[in-house]
């Protein structure tokens, strides 16, 4: 057998170590917070969440993330709460969930069970698949791509964790 077919049967078992790694981490990190509900104090049963776990001084989370999750509650309207969790001021919670690095979103069905978890920013069509997919139907038609007229209203509602909690 030729070395590069060799090296790139290498390569692509390496490849697939790392997803299968990626993969399990992803599942041990929601069966450790599965029933958890440190952090959902606000959560109003019957409609999805995203716990959103940021920083003050994280540029991706203020230019990318918060911009997708303003985007998806304005594609969804009230169907969506959003509880931002300030990981410097909680690092309590951000231990308690297991947050290695911010952004990180925890996608919450609407009975209030932990059901995603993305390391790093993601975009709103990504968390729109992603609900959809927890919640078992569609949430919202989109006939044609979002303007940014649309991305820009209307404003989230973030709801902040206080320290005391």
């Amino acid at each position: 057998m030729p070395e590069i077919v060799t090296r790139a049967i290498a390569a692509l078992i390496l490849v697939a170590l790392g997803l299968l790694a990626y993969w399990l981490v992803n599942r041990i990190i929601l069966l450790r917070v599965r029933g958890k509900t440190l952090g959902l104090e606000s959560f109003k049963l019957g409609t999805p969440a995203i716990l959103y776990f940021t920083t003050p001084d994280c540029v991706p989370c203020k230019t990318v993330q918060q911009p997708a999750l303003r985007e998806l509650q304005a594609w969804l309207g009230g169907d969506l709460q959003v509880i931002k969790v300030d990981a410097v001021e909680r690092p309590d919670l951000a231990n308690y969930w297991g947050v290695l690095s911010v952004p990180t979103t925890f996608l919450v069905d609407s009975s209030g069970r932990p059901r995603q978890v993305n390391h790093g920013v993601t975009r709103a069509e990504k968390l729109l698949k992603q609900l959809e997919k927890i919640e078992g139907h569609a949430l919202v038609e989109m006939k044609e791509e979002p303007t940014a007229e649309m991305s820009s209203t209307p404003k989230p509602i973030m709801y902040n964790q206080s320290k005391d909690v």
